[in-house]
């Protein structure tokens, strides 16, 4: 008869072993978590809640606790006419979702931002991710004006106001009416008898809260929000705002730099290119 394996002996190989399953799973985990954090990473259309840092910076310090996304759930603009408790704008990201898991993001189309006197989502926050003081005017007062989520960009070749059918509907869901969002009057050549209402969206006070995305009566919205720098776009790092002394600032230290554009038709005055070709008339 074989002697018996000792006890602790087969103990010891019994931890080691599920050590070293649980090491493969938390390094198998850690691979998919990167993966999936890279993925997310790449969705830049994300809107996030008010005040919310850039996007880098959001999702280093957001810890992922929910609080702002149950404020705005149990706020009390979150009931529909009869009473009756609506789902919250602020969800929280879940795997296949295309943004960071666990982090808060809206859906205009789906649920808007309403816009709330005391912003309830911004002071639950407790690392700052929501940064308070961006929606906190000089009186010390948190004001829904200041809040900045993206900007609303209106689509005319959707939009059936720019074909002459009369739709107000985003100026009218518009809590800034005539200031966000006016109607602009354009006569229709066409018929010479009707006109166009067109909407105007200032980017200097849309909010992106998305109410006019929401109210938009087109199947695919003609109107939607976008991340504020990819709704206006970003001009090349050589062109300077003269009336921004933050812009003006960034150029300080490149002064010295040559920023002309060297080509053939730079070197030459306009009057020597504009009449080629007409040196036989």
């Amino acid at each position: 008869m074989g002697e018996k394996k000792k006890p602790e002996v087969s103990e010891r190989r019994r931890f080691f072993t599920l050590m070293a399953q649980n090491i493969g799973l938390g390094a198998m985990g850690g691979l998919l978590w990167a993966g999936y954090a890279d993925k997310a990473k790449s969705s830049p259309l994300t809107l996030r809640p008010p005040a919310a840092l850039n996007e880098e910076e959001f999702v280093k310090t957001c810890i992922k606790c929910g609080l702002c996304s149950e404020a705005c759930f149990n706020r009390p603009q979150n009931r529909d006419k009869n009473g009756k408790q609506r789902p919250a704008t602020l969800k929280m990201a879940k795997a296949g979702d295309d943004v960071m898991i666990g982090t808060p993001y809206f859906i205009p189309r789906e649920v808007p931002c309403y816009m709330c006197d005391d912003i309830p989502c911004v002071p639950a926050c407790p690392t700052d991710a929501l940064d308070i003081t961006k929606v906190t005017n000089k009186k010390g007062e948190l004001d829904p004006k200041l809040i900045d989520m993206g900007l609303a960009v209106v689509d005319p070749n959707a939009c059936i106001a720019f074909w002459g059918i009369q739709c107000d509907a985003c100026y009218r869901a518009c809590p800034l009416m005539d200031d966000a969002i006016k109607l602009e009057y354009a006569k229709n050549e066409r018929t010479g008898k009707h006109a166009f209402l067109r909407p105007v969206v200032n980017m200097y006070s849309c909010t992106g809260c998305g109410l006019c995305e929401k109210a938009c009566v087109t199947e695919k919205a003609a109107i939607f929000v976008l991340p504020r720098e990819y709704a206006l776009g970003r001009p090349g790092d050589h062109y300077v705002k003269g009336w921004d002394k933050k812009d003006e600032a960034r150029i300080q230290n490149k002064v010295n730099e040559d920023v002309t554009t060297h080509d053939e038709r730079s070197s030459k005055k306009p009057v020597d290119y504009l009449n080629q070709g007409l040196e036989d008339f």
